[in-house]
Parts: C-alpha cells; sequence; structure tokens
C-alpha cells in the first residue's frame, strides 16, 4: 500500500460555524446528476428532509444560491446546480488535491506503517 492508496477527506469551516466537505460535495454532485433534490438524497440513502437542509444551509452561505428549484410536479419540477454551485464543487475538489498532494509524504509514511495484512476476524 502507498499513499496514494490514501484518502484525504477535507472539511473547510465556513462562516457561522457551516462545514463544506465531502458529503455536501457529494450531495451537489447528485443533485446535477438527478436534476432533483429527493433522486439526490434517495441516490445517497438520505432523507429529502436531510438533504433540503443541507442544501438550503448552503444557499444560505454564499452570495448566490448553489441549488435552484422549480416546482411543478413530476413533469416539470426539480433543481439545477447553478454556476455557484459548479463553482463551488470546483474549488472543493482543487483544494482536496492540493492537500492530498502537499501530504503526500506523509500519506506514503502512513501507509508503510498499516499493517501489510490485515487478518479477518468475525464477529
Amino acid at each position: 500500500m502507498t499513499g496514494d492508496d490514501l484518502k484525504v477527506r477535507l472539511k473547510i469551516e465556513l462562516p457561522g460555524g457551516v462545514r463544506l466537505g465531502y458529503g455536501k460535495v457529494d450531495l451537489l454532485r447528485a443533485v446535477e446528476e438527478h436534476q432533483s433534490i429527493s433522486a439526490a438524497a434517495r441516490s445517497m440513502g438520505m432523507s429529502y428532509r436531510r438533504a433540503w437542509l443541507l442544501i438550503d444551509e448552503l444557499n444560505h452561505c454564499f452570495d448566490e444560491p448553489v441549488i435552484e428549484t422549480s416546482v411543478g410536479g413530476r413533469a416539470h419540477g426539480g433543481a439545477v446546480l447553478t454556476a455557484t454551485g459548479h463553482r463551488i464543487i470546483d474549488l472543493y475538489q482543487a483544494a482536496r488535491d492540493k492537500v492530498q498532494i502537499a501530504i503526500h509524504d506523509e500519506l506514503d509514511q502512513l501507509a508503510s506503517a498499516l499493517v501489510k495484512s490485515p487478518e479477518v476476524t468475525d464477529k
């Protein structure tokens, strides 16, 4: 195993104690893919209410919303990722990638200290 096998999960503390991390970024990506908050939530095993609260929190953190919704039922309603939402995903990914690169040596050292052949136990 090498440091490349270890993954960094970055959380950024925003003003007001709001955190931007991989979970919220994954939710934004899921909304982009499914064009729906409820479908995005289902795809992540999350309740609609939890997804809506997380998106609402992000929408209030930035100058412009990250997700815009429209009502209208099955054929006309939905949710779209805004330009701000795309930018937040891109900025988060760039920051995570920079951190991963910056601590590459430490990740290699951690990987070399891990058990080489973990034992599987029945519990």
